[in-house]
């Protein structure tokens, strides 16, 4: 059976505002656009069925900041939102969840405090946590990437999967937000080692072609921003896309 692949775009948030940064450098952002809900509906409107939603105030005070958005997206469209940023609490957690989004999005933590993040799979469930991974050198870094580890990926999902664990994604952050393609060596080995892992592409993706690789060597989805926004991937190659897939 051909596994399912997601086109996720991603809608990064600042000021309740839509933009883009080069390598996580909150100094490098652009905004795209004012209000996100209106990019949400455009990508509901070509047949996208999930969203990416990271809110980057929240990362960088440590709590959920932009939770107003959250609830607009989720009112106003059927899109199954996955949300992430400033979430260290289980407070936290399941006011993202009241607010709408199906799935919560933790990143550091995890490496942090691993045995609270393994407690939030068993009390969720781990349909609705998904493990973001930032990875450079195939080590694991952290704290928007200020903090290098020397924590291998394939180590680290696999004690990840066995306490539960059933999703992921991975940024490769050299190249998030440089347009230089994703990494596939890297992703080969990840979906070799863990078949059975939903694991998602996440940074660097230019191309149709980028996506059409991803889909090839097994990918559960990809998440793409900077391509859409800056048109190399028009909506109408997504729209195309997801026909086909449909």
């Amino acid at each position: 059976m051909k596994k399912k692949f997601d086109i996720i775009p991603a809608i990064d948030l600042i000021d309740g505002k839509c933009v883009r940064l080069s390598q996580g450098d909150y100094a490098k952002k652009t905004i795209y656009n004012e209000n996100p809900l209106e990019v949400a509906k455009q990508f509901e409107d070509i047949g996208i069925t999930r969203l990416h939603l990271v809110d980057l105030d929240g990362a960088k005070k440590g709590e959920v900041v932009n939770l107003k958005v959250l609830e607009a997206i989720a009112s106003k469209t059927n899109l199954v939102i996955d949300f992430g940023g400033g979430i260290k609490t289980e407070n936290s957690i399941q006011s993202v969840i009241n607010a709408g989004a199906a799935i919560v999005t933790i990143g550091s933590l995890a490496v942090k405090q691993p045995e609270l993040f393994y407690s939030w799979i068993l009390k969720f469930g781990a349909d609705k946590i998904l493990l973001g991974a930032d990875v450079k050198d195939e080590n694991i870094t952290i704290s928007g990437w200020l903090e290098n580890t020397d924590i291998n990926i394939l180590d680290f999902l696999s004690q990840n999967i066995s306490k539960g664990l059933t999703q992921a994604f991975c940024t490769d952050v050299s190249k998030d937000g440089m347009l230089e393609g994703p990494s596939i060596d890297l992703y080969k080995k990840i979906i070799h080692q863990f078949p059975n892992l939903i694991f998602i592409a996440s940074g660097g993706v230019t191309t149709m072609q980028d996506v059409n690789q991803l889909e090839e060597i097994s990918c559960g989805g990809v998440i793409i921003g900077k391509a859409i926004y800056e048109g190399r991937i028009s909506m109408n190659e997504l729209k195309d896309y997801i026909k086909d897939v449909g």
